[in-house]
């Protein structure tokens, strides 16, 4: 049976829920029609959250990795296009580290694509009325980091990958003017992306570009 790993980051920079780990809490053991998600919980710090993931990916031996992470002031879940070697964190990780315009590997190529059907995937969850869109921004922070390590780490294998960002929880947004999402959307979006990656062996054509 295929699998498909799904991670979830720990929280950081002070909170006490990541969205991501809860929802991933929820998933592990979850069947698809034609496989069954398997799950890691990820440490928010440099290099030591690529270490989890691929100790995971040879555990588990997926087909596909879907890792996932919060995005505040994100109103959709976003499929990631691009990963850039780059780490320039704006506050410390959860090490201490804050490294500046540092690269992520200084022998890797400047970026690495998704190699999940991220069209497919968002338009998937967008006939499910669960608010998605194409970001083609991780950031810099162990977000964008995990998602080029692991790129970098599957480069030679027939593994697909890639990273989607989820909102905050309605818990987390209530005091500020942030936009969330309940998790209860955000685990049957997650699953709607699993199943859309065992489904589309190569991604749709339509059109989900950006002017500026």
């Amino acid at each position: 049976m295929r699998k498909v790993l799904i991670t979830g980051f720990e929280p950081f920079g002070g909170a006490l829920v990541n969205p991501a780990l809860e929802a991933v809490k929820q998933l592990d053991g979850f069947q698809l029609n034609g496989g069954e998600i398997v799950i890691c919980e990820v440490p928010v710090t440099r290099y030591d959250a690529i270490k989890a993931v691929t100790k995971a990916i040879e555990t588990h031996k997926p087909t596909f990795v879907i890792t996932v992470g919060q995005a505040a002031g994100r109103n959709a879940i976003t499929p990631e296009r691009v990963a850039i070697n780059i780490d320039d964190f704006r506050i410390p990780d959860n090490g201490g580290n804050q490294p500046i315009d540092e690269p992520i590997d200084e022998d890797g190529p400047d970026a690495y694509f998704s190699t999940l059907p991220i069209k497919a995937i968002t338009s998937a969850m967008q006939e499910k009325g669960i608010p998605c869109t194409v970001s083609n921004t991780a950031g810099t922070f162990v977000c964008n980091h995990v998602f080029y390590g692991v790129q970098h780490f599957l480069r030679d294998t027939d593994i697909g990958h890639g990273f989607i960002h989820i909102p905050l929880l309605p818990e987390q947004a209530a005091a500020t003017d942030q936009p969330s999402m309940s998790l209860e959307t955000i685990v049957e979006g997650l699953k709607v992306a699993a199943q859309a990656t065992l489904d589309n062996k190569h991604d749709i054509a339509v059109g989900a570009g950006k002017i500026c």
